[in-house]
């Protein structure tokens, strides 16, 4: 299948389509790990020195249990409305009709409290759905599903993430993909996620979308993954004889930076156009900024104090959750009697200082690239 076209926002080219499709974006649901933190310390002596006294303290005050980061993580900080409202805004910036489905990580709770909304009522239930696979782990967008049937749906989903078995994972997808309206995207097919080693993880990325083929129907081009990494996936997707589809993958307060372009009014007709072969991505100029910017800028709005939080959680460490041995949830401050672990405060701080509008700078310079995009 051709390479789908891929426009630049400075290229004005949208402006031939009607609609701006928005796919893959996370909300307050989504539940994200923290366990990234081991990462950071093995190459920041600062961070472990603060992730070993944190670690200390915790076994003082939870007699002797271990901390464990596996069991923490964190919730990005858009509420299903606002981050339809600020997906919409782009597009609508960009002079066309929005659409937007969003995919929290194995729920679908966002698209189905939003659809009791009048002017939302329409909105896709999708869900990205964790895959365990061989040793590793993939991510699938699953868009639109039968409403009439999603709860269920979800739940078998759920089920065979908690418990796989190959056979069953055949029949999901069937089930999935015999509805003609949902969509079935290989999201970030290439990111080595669980850690095995990059070569080991698309190898099984190659060999996953060779025993599932005929049940996939697009790959995706990640907003928050490298132009690298994407250039493999476009690779892959040649390969297995399957368009291109935008992800941005959005989990703080940057809409996405790659989205698609159609003519579509529905959903249901933009999927009937992907399934056919047909995919227009548009790439924004947010996503030309230095990588490593954005992914700082990211991770800076995800830990920064929110006033006006959905829930209340304003602070970082009330977003912020510990599963204890015995199954309690608590948020992550209180675990450490309201006084917040001193490695993520190292690593917060860290990032607020790029609230300087010279350090910015200085950033931006250091890290900027000339990628060749095409």
């Amino acid at each position: 299948m051709k390479t789908p076209p891929i426009y630049f926002e400075s290229e004005t080219t949208q402006r031939r389509f009607r609609t701006g499709v928005s796919l893959h974006g996370h909300t307050l649901h989504s539940e994200e790990t923290l366990d990234f933190i081991y990462k950071l310390s093995r190459s920041c002596p600062p961070m472990a020195f603060a992730l070993k006294k944190g670690e200390e303290r915790y076994r003082a005050a939870h007699d002797g249990a271990s901390l464990d980061l596996r069991r923490a993580w964190w919730t990005p900080p858009c509420a299903p409305l606002d981050a339809v409202k600020l997906e919409c805004a782009q597009i609508h910036n960009l002079g066309m009709n929005a659409l937007v489905s969003l995919t929290d990580h194995d729920t679908i709770d966002a698209p189905l409290n939003l659809r009791v909304l009048d002017a939302c009522r329409d909105i896709p239930i999708s869900v990205e759905w964790t895959v365990p696979f061989e040793n590793t782990f993939f991510h699938l967008g699953v868009h639109n599903i039968v409403p009439d049937n999603a709860r269920n749906t979800i739940a078998e989903l759920r089920a065979f993430t908690a418990h796989p078995e190959p056979a069953r994972l055949a029949e999901l997808l069937d089930s999935l993909a015999a509805n003609p309206a949902t969509l079935i995207v290989f999201n970030h097919p290439n990111w080595d996620e669980r850690g095995i080693g990059e070569e080991a993880h698309r190898d099984a990325a190659r060999r996953f979308a060779a025993v599932h083929r005929d049940r996939l129907h697009a790959f995706e081009l990640n907003g928050l993954r490298p132009w690298k990494e994407n250039k493999s996936v476009s690779g892959l997707a040649d390969e297995f004889d399957k368009p291109l589809i935008s992800g941005g993958d959005r989990h703080a307060l940057e809409p996405n930076t790659i989205l698609n372009l159609t003519d579509a009014v529905t959903f249901a007709q933009f999927v009937a156009e992907v399934r056919a072969g047909e995919s227009h991505i548009l790439v924004t100029k947010q996503y030309l900024e230095p990588f490593v910017l954005r992914i700082v800028q990211n991770m800076e709005d995800i830990l920064r104090d929110n006033p006006q939080h959905a829930l209340g959680w304003r602070k970082w460490s009330d977003r912020t959750f510990y599963r204890y041995e015995n199954g309690d949830v608590r948020n992550l401050g209180s675990g450490w009697e309201d006084r917040e672990p001193l490695a993520v405060t190292i690593f917060v701080r860290g990032l607020q200082l790029l609230r300087h509008p010279s350090l910015r700078q200085a950033f931006r310079f250091a890290f900027a690239r000339n990628e060749v995009l095409l």
